[in-house]
C-alpha cells in the first residue's frame, strides 16, 4: 500500500463528488462557497467518531466512511430536514492509499444515496476521529423537535432497537458479518420518514444513545412522562434467535447506535400516519403514550416494571460519592 500526502488525501475524498447547483465553490479551497435555497430554514448537525469509544479498532473503511456519514443523517431525520452537505474533518495516524480509497467509497456512496454533497473538510495526522457536520433544510413551521409532545399522544419508533448493540456485541466477541452487525456497522438513516412524519409527529428524537436515554430526553424536553409497553417493543427475530427474550429486551432499552427514529402523535393524526406508513420499507410500531408527569415508565402487560434494569451509554457517567 502506498502513503498519502495531504494533497492525495483529498483528491481521493473529492474524486467523483456529487455535483450540485447549489455549490458555488466546493473541495479544494479555503472553505465552501454554498447558495442555500430561499424560504428555507437550515437545520445544522455534527457528530465525532473516535475509535475504540464509538468504533472497534479493526472496522473495514468502508464502514466507517458508511457510518460518519450515517449518524449525521440520523439527527436531520429526527428533525424533518433534508440533507444537502457535509463537511469532513478526518484524523488518521497514516494515510495509507487503499484506506482512504475505501473510507471514501463508504462515505460518498451513502452520501449520494441521500443526495448529499462533502463540500470540504480537514484531514490531519493523529489518532483515528472522524469528525462530520451535516446542513439541510426545512420550510418554516414543519420542523421537528424534541419539545412538542403533549399528554395523550401515541409513541412510535421505526425499525427494531437493540439490533445494533446486539450487533456490536457479536463483532466484539469475533463473530462474523450477519444481520445484526450489518446494523451497527452500517445503519440506516431514516431521512425519507423524517420528511414524511413533518407535520404529522408532535415530537421526534433519534435513538443514538439507547431507547430509554432518547425517551428520557424527550420527555424532558416537552416536560411529559412517556410511558412504554414492553411487550410492544419491536423485538426482532434476529435478535431475539442470538440472544434470547431476557437479553434481546436490554439491547432494546439499553443499547445505543440504532438510528431508528422515535416520534410522538396526537390522536387525529394517526391515521394519516399509519396511511404513510403502509408504503414504507422501514415498520413503525406504537410502543405507548404520552402522560401527565415526567420521565419515563416502563409497563409489563398494562403494569410498572420497576425491576426492568438498563444500562444505557454515557460518554460522561456521573463519578460514584
Amino acid at each position: 500500500m502506498s502513503g498519502l500526502d495531504e494533497a492525495g488525501v483529498i483528491e481521493l475524498i473529492a474524486c467523483g463528488e456529487l455535483p450540485r447547483s447549489d455549490i458555488l465553490l466546493g473541495i479544494g479551497d479555503d472553505a465552501a462557497v454554498l447558495q442555500p435555497p430561499p424560504g428555507k430554514l437550515m437545520v445544522l448537525a455534527v457528530d465525532t467518531l473516535n475509535e475504540g469509544v464509538h468504533f472497534p479498532k479493526d472496522i473495514e473503511p468502508r464502514d466507517l466512511g458508511h457510518r460518519a456519514v450515517a449518524v449525521n443523517l440520523s439527527d436531520l431525520a429526527a428533525m424533518g430536514a433534508t440533507p444537502a452537505w457535509a463537511l469532513l474533518s478526518l484524523s488518521m495516524p497514516t494515510a495509507e492509499a487503499d484506506w482512504v480509497s475505501g473510507f471514501a467509497e463508504g462515505a460518498r456512496r451513502l452520501a449520494r444515496r441521500h443526495d448529499v454533497a462533502i463540500v470540504g473538510g480537514d484531514t490531519v495526522r493523529g489518532p483515528l476521529s472522524v469528525c462530520v457536520q451535516v446542513v439541510g433544510f426545512v420550510d418554516p413551521g414543519r420542523f421537528l423537535a424534541r419539545g412538542n409532545a403533549k399528554p395523550g399522544d401515541s409513541v412510535f419508533v421505526t425499525g427494531h432497537p437493540g439490533d445494533a448493540s446486539a450487533g456490536l456485541a457479536v463483532l466484539q466477541s469475533g463473530g462474523g458479518d450477519n444481520r445484526l452487525t450489518d446494523r451497527f456497522l452500517r445503519p440506516q438513516p431514516r431521512t425519507d420518514i423524517g420528511r414524511a412524519i413533518a407535520g404529522v409527529a408532535s415530537a421526534a428524537i433519534d435513538i443514538s444513545d439507547g431507547l430509554v436515554t432518547d425517551l428520557g430526553r424527550l420527555a424532558a424536553a416537552s416536560g411529559v412522562r412517556l410511558v412504554v409497553e414492553l411487550r410492544d417493543l419491536p423485538l426482532s427475530e434476529a435478535l431475539v434467535d442470538l440472544m434470547g427474550a431476557g437479553r434481546a429486551l436490554e439491547h432494546a432499552l439499553g443499547g445505543g447506535d440504532d438510528y431508528e427514529l422515535c416520534f410522538t402523535v396526537e390522536p387525529g393524526r394517526v391515521p394519516a400516519l399509519d396511511h404513510m406508513a403502509a408504503d414504507w420499507d422501514c415498520g413503525i410500531t406504537r410502543i405507548g403514550y404520552v402522560e401527565v408527569g415526567e420521565g419515563v415508565v416502563l409497563l409489563r402487560d398494562g403494569k410498572p416494571c420497576p425491576d426492568t434494569s438498563v444500562q444505557t451509554w454515557q460518554h460522561f457517567p456521573k463519578a460514584s460519592s
